[in-house]
Formats: C-alpha cells, sequence, structure tokens
C-alpha cells in the first residue's frame, strides 16, 4: 500500500499521527515543509508516491493551502487533508473549494483523526478502481441483469439492417441505445440523424423529415434537404415516434414500404436507404387501439423490440452511474470531481428516479455546484431525494405484512404514466365493459373501487396498479387542495404527508 504524508513543522504532531497510523498498519512518510512535499513528488514513483496527503496549514517555508493547490494540479485525484488550529478554520472551509477531502481542527482527538484518515484511504481506493473502470467504460454503462439483455441485443443486431423498436420511459437513455445500435453497425461510417417528432411542430415536421423545394410554402428560399436524405447510408432516429401525427404516418409508411418519398412541393420521387430506428415512451398498441396510431406502421416498425428498463428497475447501476456522471460534470464545469459516500450512495439509491437516468445525471449535476464539500454525504443530495426518502421512512408501517410490502414494492416500481381519468371516458374508448349508473351513485367508494378494479382487470390492461393508485392520489390531493385554496404545505398538512412528498406528488401527477 501506498504511504501516507504527513507535513507539519511540529515534530510532536508527526510523532503521534505517525505512531497512531503504523499501529493501524497504515505506512507514512512525514515532511517539514510543503518544499520538501513538492520536490518528493517530483521524483515519486507509482508506487511510493502518496495514497493520502494530511497537511498542515501555516508552516515556514510555504501554506498548506498553497500546497494544496500545487498537488491537486499534479495528482487531482489524491485526497488531501488539512489540519488547522481553530482560529483558521475561516481558511480551512475555504479549502474545500480547492479540493480538500476534509478539514482536522487542532488539537484532535487522536482515535477521529485516525477514523478520518482511514475513511479517505477507503475512499481513495474504491475511486482508483472507479477511476480505473470509468477508463475502459463503454457508451452505455450497466451491470444489472436486465441491461445485459440489452447489451447481448445490441450485439445480436449489430450485423443486421433491420428496424428496431425502442421502448422506454423518458430518460431512460433510448437514444443512447440507438446510438449503440448503429456505433456497431456496417453503417457506422454513415451519418446517424436524429430527431424528436413530439418536438417539432406538425405543419414543420413533414418539412425536416422529407425535405422541400424552393417556393414550396411561404419562407422556402431554397430547397432543403429533409432527414431521411440526410441519413442516406446511415441510421435515422425518430424518437418519441408515438406522437407523430397521424397524416405524417401515412407519408412514413410509404417510405418505410418502398423507399421512395417526395419532398413538400416536390414532383420527383427521391430514394432513401437509411436504418430506421424509433422509440416511444407510450403504449403503441394501446394508441393502436384507440385510433390515434397507423396498425400498419406499427407492424412495420415493430420488427425487433428493445425494452430498455427504467432506472428503478437496475437499481444496482446507481452506484457507477452517479460516479460516472459525477467526473462527468466535474469536467463540464472545470472543477475537481466530487466523492460521495456509501452512505449518500444508499440513499440515492432507493429514490425512484421518475426522470430516470436523465434525473439521475441531473443531480450529479447538483451535486457538483451545489454540494458545500469535497465528500458527499447523505445531508447534501438533493431536496426531491431527502424529502422522498424521509417521507417513506416516516409512512412506512411498524408492523407490515407480506402483502401489504409488495403492494408498496409495486407502487413504488410502477412507471410514471399520463393521469388516465376513467371516469371521464366513454367505456368503448377506455375498452372497458359498461357499468351501470345505478350501481356506481349506491354503492360506497369502496365499491366503486373494486368494480373499477374488475373492468379494468377484465379488460386485460397490465397497468392496473399504477391506474387507480395514481386516480387516487390526484384526487386524494386535488381534494385536498380545493380545501385550502391551494395552499400546498396546509394541505401536505391536513393529508399527513411531507412537504416535498405533496410537491414531487403535483409534478408526477401534472396537477400544476
Amino acid at each position: 500500500m501506498k504511504p501516507i504524508w504527513i507535513v507539519d513543522d511540529d515534530q510532536s504532531i508527526r510523532f503521534v499521527l505517525e505512531k497512531a497510523l503504523l499501529r493501524e498498519d497504515l505506512p507514512t512518510r512525514s515532511f517539514t515543509n510543503p518544499r520538501e512535499v513538492l520536490a518528493a513528488l517530483e521524483t515519486a514513483t507509482e508506487e511510493d508516491g502518496p495514497q493520502i496527503l494530511v497537511s498542515d496549514i501555516r508552516m515556514p517555508g510555504g501554506s498548506g493551502l498553497d500546497l494544496l493547490e500545487k498537488v491537486k494540479q499534479k495528482l487531482p485525484g489524491l485526497p488531501v487533508i488539512i489540519m488547522t488550529a481553530f482560529s483558521d478554520l475561516d481558511s480551512a472551509v475555504s479549502a474545500f473549494q480547492g479540493g480538500a477531502f476534509e478539514y482536522l481542527p487542532k488539537p484532535f482527538d487522536l482515535t477521529k483523526a485516525v477514523e478520518l484518515i482511514r475513511r479517505a484511504v477507503e475512499e481513495s481506493q474504491r475511486e482508483e478502481v472507479a477511476e480505473e473502470r470509468m477508463v475502459n467504460a463503454p457508451e452505455m454503462l450497466g451491470q444489472a441483469p436486465a441491461m445485459q439483455d440489452v447489451f447481448r441485443a445490441i450485439g445480436r443486431l449489430s450485423q443486421s439492417n433491420v428496424t428496431v423498436m425502442i421502448t422506454g420511459e423518458s430518460g431512460s437513455g433510448k437514444e443512447l441505445v440507438a446510438k449503440a445500435l448503429h456505433k456497431h453497425s456496417t453503417r457506422a461510417n454513415g451519418p446517424f440523424v436524429a430527431i424528436n417528432t413530439a418536438a417539432i411542430p406538425k405543419d414543420l415536421l413533414e418539412s425536416e423529415l422529407f425535405g422541400h423545394e424552393r417556393g414550396a410554402f411561404t419562407g422556402a428560399q431554397t430547397m432543403r434537404r429533409g432527414r431521411f436524405e440526410q441519413a442516406e447510408g446511415g441510421t435515422l432516429f425518430l424518437d418519441e415516434i408515438g406522437d407523430m401525427p397521424f397524416d405524417l404516418q401515412t407519408r412514413l409508411l410509404r417510405v418505410l414500404s418502398d423507399g421512395h418519398f417526395y419532398r413538400v412541393g416536390g414532383h420527383v420521387a427521391i430514394k432513401a436507404n437509411p436504418r430506421v430506428i424509433a422509440a416511444t415512451h407510450q403504449d403503441l398498441e394501446q394508441r393502436v387501439k384507440e385510433g390515434v396510431f397507423r396498425e400498419d406502421l406499427f407492424h412495420r416498425l415493430n420488427v425487433i423490440r428493445l425494452r430498455l428498463p427504467a432506472l428503478r428497475e437496475r437499481r444496482e447501476d446507481v452506484f457507477m452511474l452517479t460516479r460516472h456522471f459525477l467526473q462527468q460534470s466535474a469536467k463540464q464545469l472545470g472543477v475537481e470531481p466530487k466523492r460521495i459516500s456509501d452512505a449518500a450512495l444508499q440513499q440515492l439509491s432507493t429514490f425512484s428516479f421518475p426522470g430516470n437516468v436523465r434525473q439521475l445525471e441531473n443531480i450529479c449535476h447538483w451535486l457538483t455546484v451545489m454540494a458545500p464539500a469535497q465528500v458527499i454525504e447523505p445531508k447534501d443530495l438533493p431536496p426531491e431525494v431527502v424529502g422522498a426518502t424521509t417521507d417513506a421512512a416516516k409512512g412506512a408501517a411498524p408492523a407490515e405484512t407480506p402483502g401489504d410490502a409488495r403492494a408498496a414494492s409495486a407502487r413504488a416500481e410502477s412507471p410514471v404514466m399520463p393521469v388516465v381519468d376513467l371516469a371521464s371516458v366513454e367505456p368503448s374508448q377506455a375498452g372497458l365493459p359498461q357499468v351501470a349508473g345505478e350501481q356506481r351513485e349506491n354503492a360506497s367508494w369502496e365499491a366503486g373501487l373494486e368494480l373499477e378494479a374488475q373492468a379494468l382487470l377484465a379488460s386485460g390492461r397490465s397497468d392496473v396498479w399504477d391506474v387507480l393508485t395514481r386516480r387516487f392520489e390526484s384526487k386524494l390531493i386535488q381534494t385536498a387542495l380545493l380545501n385550502t385554496r391551494g395552499r400546498r404545505i396546509e394541505a401536505a398538512q391536513k393529508l399527513g404527508i411531507g412537504r416535498n412528498t405533496i410537491t414531487r406528488k403535483i409534478q408526477e401527477l401534472n396537477l400544476e
């Protein structure tokens, strides 16, 4: 193991720390001033370089804060512990901005000092392993079985030009999968062109896809190639295909059928040969039943379906992804990467992540900017994470039956879907059997709930828990807000839930 470097002009401090660390089988090397440390760094090898640097602030021949800055330039990942007298605490706090791991106020308790150094050593070793993995990390990360299935599917599809449909919740990384399919295909040297069909107004989407001729409409000053032409010989990624307008679906079907299309305002058929990969977070079978998505287009796109799991279905990947995103955020912002404690990682992994991997990436970016210390602790996590896990702990029943546990797990694991108010939908539209109005009026709300559940279960749907839970929560929160004239904190108090919980639920249930 590499030694712990101790820098202090006080011989007694060096002696006490050396003896205490040696008793813990931790090798040491001592210095009296920063100049000696910098000189030793110039000649240090990978094996005898420092594992941890423990430095005083005020020493003859240089400041510990200046040493911190210079060491971080050479070894950005090295944990540095700053020792300081209480009068120097302001300086020690500012040391965190320079990337200090922690500070140790003098006079210190020797046991606590050794414990802090031991924690820094463990963190350093863990980060070394993590950094080694990151160097060799692929474009997608995931150790969970569900993600390994995705990787295997990408490998099997690598030599094929077959059309692929990627399904998964928003933020789960569907475009990353599409890029991986392109990168490992025979078309890797061709262009990868992506278009979000839900983000472009209907009037412009046709021109974006197929291009237009000069003068085709007001403002069309020149001829423009569409995405199909731009993706020739490569891959065209159609994101959120479930939101494509119905009339454009007909044109898309024709292109997929014979490979020919016309630019807007054009009269000459153009042939294009991109590989098409589509993605959606919606239930396309249900949209076909509702008559808003063409069944023939669905079958044309749904040659191979690749389901991407939500982050809550692969919680074991939260650890790896968090460290990856913290490194990535630090690099983007030009700052020292922050570390995250095991306790904070554990709490983060229990969060439901309604926004999936994209939300975790945003949280890591927030932590890089907002966390006060170099080591992220549970209290440093964003309010929505702390509030959600705190509320979950408060709301846990003291004596939970196995059935209750399964129900709670089902609700936590249920996918985030738009609110479906079945009471306002005609039975023929919802695909549900008719329930007599007299029955509903005379029955209690529990009996009404039973009827709704029976109807949904009879329809063959697989999201009954999610639909009914969301309806129940939506109605409960709306009623409470009506009672308190929109005052959220008061509504949360009346419902017996936390302020963060009601805010999160309002966002999840689209009740803004």
